[in-house]
């Protein structure tokens, strides 16, 4: 039986592909749209079946009802930038929509990406309760895509059989790729290599001095191991994917300068009023709901997983 991942040549898509091999499953399905980017590069070593474009993919399903056992579908534009609204709610969220029917249908596994963009300004805090979606207010046309998703799984009342999973600042290995939406831990070390010093944005917000703005980062690695955790059951809901503990983007940044064996040099600069008005300034996952479910590993600590990812990969240009 196949498990089917979309998105698949993406960061966090790669990295289960990784993950999935490492615990010897090689009879994937891979979705994804190479186009004219160095995507492609993250699935080299890694066994797979079949790579097919995430438009060919419902022919595909046609007639292989039987072949399939799981969908992991991660596959979606998560630039919180976009403006194209209707791109989004294609790509987004008619597209979530369609496959989870096929996978409710068929009565398959199906593990779909939302996001903590989808909490908005975190004024009502970061529950993954689906009691809750009607209250949420995202800030940008990104996560009110996903947070339809999310409404439209618990208006048709298949909570109890899909998983959403509302990832947090995921960082690490694979990303290349991504552009301006790469983690700060990339940009900064690019920044920091060739100039010896990086920029933060200064507080838009009076709870938080400059700097100390912060997030629930949490390395790649954990975040497919919890992802690939719920192959192994069937239950279903809402879940986040964090650490549930904050780390500021100074610490991250010293984390990083400490990586580099470098002395720490931070210049902070002005939030562009663009982004200003959709800022998260704090985001910390509740993860008691998935520690009910799974007594997991430790999470490798911020500041480590930092030293790991530019140590291991970023100063060698390395993949997982």
């Amino acid at each position: 039986m196949s498990i089917i991942v979309t998105g698949a040549a993406g960061m966090i898509g790669s990295c289960v592909v990784r993950h999935l091999n490492n615990l010897n499953f090689s009879n994937l399905i891979l979705v994804d749209d190479l186009e004219k980017t160095d995507k492609w590069k993250n699935l080299v070593g890694k066994k797979f079946t079949d790579l097919i474009s995430k438009h060919q993919l419902f022919n595909w399903l046609v007639g292989r009802e039987s072949e399939v056992s799981a969908i992991i579908h991660l596959g979606a534009c998560s630039d919180t930038m976009e403006l194209d609204g209707d791109y989004l709610l294609e790509n987004n969220f008619r597209y979530t929509v369609r496959l989870a029917e096929w996978a409710l249908t068929h009565n398959k596994r199906f593990i779909y990406a939302s996001s903590a963009a989808t909490y908005g300004d975190g004024s009502l805090g970061f529950n993954d309760d689906e009691n809750s979606l009607d209250e949420l207010r995202p800030l940008n046309m990104y996560g009110y895509s996903k947070h339809l998703a999310d409404l439209w799984m618990k208006k048709e009342n298949v909570f109890n059989k899909v998983v959403g999973l509302k990832y947090f600042n995921v960082f690490g290995p694979n990303e290349y790729h991504k552009g301006h939406m790469a983690s700060m831990v990339l940009k900064m070390a690019h920044k920091a290599n060739i100039e010896g010093s990086i920029e933060l944005f200064k507080s838009n917000d009076s709870r938080f001095d400059h700097g100390d703005q912060c997030r629930d980062f949490i390395y790649v690695k954990d975040a497919v191991k919890m992802t690939c955790a719920f192959l192994e059951n069937n239950a279903g809901g809402l879940f986040n994917i964090g650490q549930g503990v904050t780390t500021t983007w100074n610490q991250l940044a010293y984390a990083l300068f400490a990586g580099l064996k470098k002395p720490a040099q931070i210049n902070y600069i002005e939030m562009p009023v663009a982004l200003s008005k959709q800022y998260q300034n704090y985001t910390c996952a509740s993860m008691s709901k998935f520690h009910k479910l799974f007594s997991s590993d430790p999470h490798k600590a911020c500041h480590d997983a930092v030293k790991e990812y530019v140590q291991e990969y970023l100063m060698r240009n390395a993949r997982w």
